[in-house]
């Protein structure tokens, strides 16, 4: 990653943080990174330092948990696999319709989409951290969502590149 420069940089990790290149754009001016971590926490820098109309976009990126998108097969190819990989895909009706319920609650109440970093969380987690989050208050909830965007980020970029 350390070889390449920022254009190269920005191609290859732009996708990172869900339809929002900025992420890896604003990363790029940590180059040459000393480690994976440090890499991610550039990313969480850039995340932490954006305005807040740009965090409240990053977090409205999102897609919902076993929503619409992910029906329909308009998921980006991470979040289609990071929710296959929790058995979103494979919800029985009354798992789907209690997930519907949640999402329209949530979005109704924070207006964008419940985020969870959901690699290596079983359904009932999910749906138990659902529950726990929509009882907080927007300001609170905003810094959890932001939290778990950094988390997925993190996720990613292990998955791409050697510690």
């Amino acid at each position: 990653m350390n070889a390449l420069d920022r254009a190269g940089f920005v191609a290859l990790f732009g996708d990172v943080a869900e339809h929002s290149p900025w992420v890896a754009e604003a990363a790029a001016s940590g180059l040459p990174f000393a480690s994976r971590r440090a890499m991610s926490e550039a990313c969480l820098d850039a995340i932490l330092d954006a305005d807040e109309p740009r965090k409240l976009a990053l977090l409205r990126a999102h897609p919902d948990l076993a929503g619409r998108a992910a029906i329909a097969g308009d998921l980006a190819a991470e979040s289609k696999k990071e929710q296959a990989g929790v058995g979103l895909d494979r919800l029985s009706a009354e798992e789907f319709a209690r997930f519907t319920e949640l999402n329209s609650a949530y979005q109704a109440k924070f207006g964008c989409p419940f985020i969870l970093a959901v690699k290596g969380a079983t359904k009932d987690q999910i749906l138990k951290s659902f529950a726990e989050r929509i009882k907080h208050d927007p300001e609170q909830e905003f810094a959890s969502a932001l939290i778990q965007v950094a988390k997925i980020v993190a996720f990613r970029l292990e998955d791409r590149v050697a510690p």
